[in-house]
């Protein structure tokens, strides 16, 4: 004769999948913003061309050298980015969600401006003062990147993404972390003057844009945008235990 299990011996049976341990399983189709803006964003820059581009230019860019070594905080920024999705996705699903938000409202909003106001820069050395390996690499995101669509500079607001993901997660709010985070997306953002691939006016629009897109997703007014709000969450949790 079969007894009944006690109260409180039956557990969920354990989700099944590749993500099936990921914290952010169920909001992880938020990556798929990925590709449609990769592809909005090949359209406007091989497909739909205007006319004309403004050029983006200050005094400040021509006091500022071109130096190769940057190009490694430069290229670190893909491996940035995609470490925070991630980290998040796999250990806090808020901060997973937050950080999804950003992206789509931060990129969305650079995808417009770009339509709207196109620009361009014409700061890339004719010549390179040293030849070595980092030069060639260089030379080789030269090839493959336009210099169009400048402003707001997207490795700018890609590393602001990061900094906020980071601070939003209980591991990287530690104060060492907060230095590496912070020296990490300071590097990025200076090595895209370094290397001219953008002009001074592209950083402080990127840093803009992402003060105002960071306001409205971390730091909303009463529920927050879309609801993803610090105080959101605690409601959440709470009526899941209830």
């Amino acid at each position: 004769m079969k007894k009944d299990a006690p109260a409180g011996a039956l557990t969920q049976a354990r989700p099944k999948g590749l993500f099936a341990g990921w914290a952010a399983r169920e909001s992880l189709w938020m990556a798929a913003y990925w590709p449609v803006y990769g592809l909005l964003f090949y359209l406007l820059e091989r497909v739909c061309r205007p006319e004309r581009y403004h050029v983006m230019y200050t005094a400040l860019d021509d006091v500022i050298p071109f130096h190769e070594l940057f190009v490694i905080p430069y290229v670190f920024w893909f491996l940035y980015l995609i470490g925070i999705h991630c980290y998040t996705a796999k250990r806090d699903a808020a901060a997973f969600r937050r950080l999804m938000a950003f992206v789509v409202v931060s990129h969305t909003c650079a995808l417009a401006i770009f339509f709207l106001f196109p620009t361009c820069q014409h700061l890339r050395p004719l010549v390179f003062p040293r030849d070595n390996v980092l030069t060639d690499i260089v030379a080789f995101f030269y090839r493959i990147d336009t210099s169009t669509n400048v402003c707001p500079s997207l490795h700018v607001v890609g590393s602001m993404a990061v900094w906020y993901g980071a601070k939003d997660t209980k591991l990287f709010a530690h104060r060492g972390w907060r230095v590496f985070f912070l020296l990490a997306t300071a590097s990025i953002c200076l090595s895209t003057v370094f290397l001219k691939q953008h002009s001074v006016l592209d950083v402080a629009a990127g840093l803009l844009l992402s003060h105002v897109v960071y306001r409205l997703v971390y730091h909303p007014v009463r529920e927050g945008f879309l609801g993803l709000g610090r105080r959101a969450e605690r409601r959440r949790r709470i009526s899941r235990r209830a």
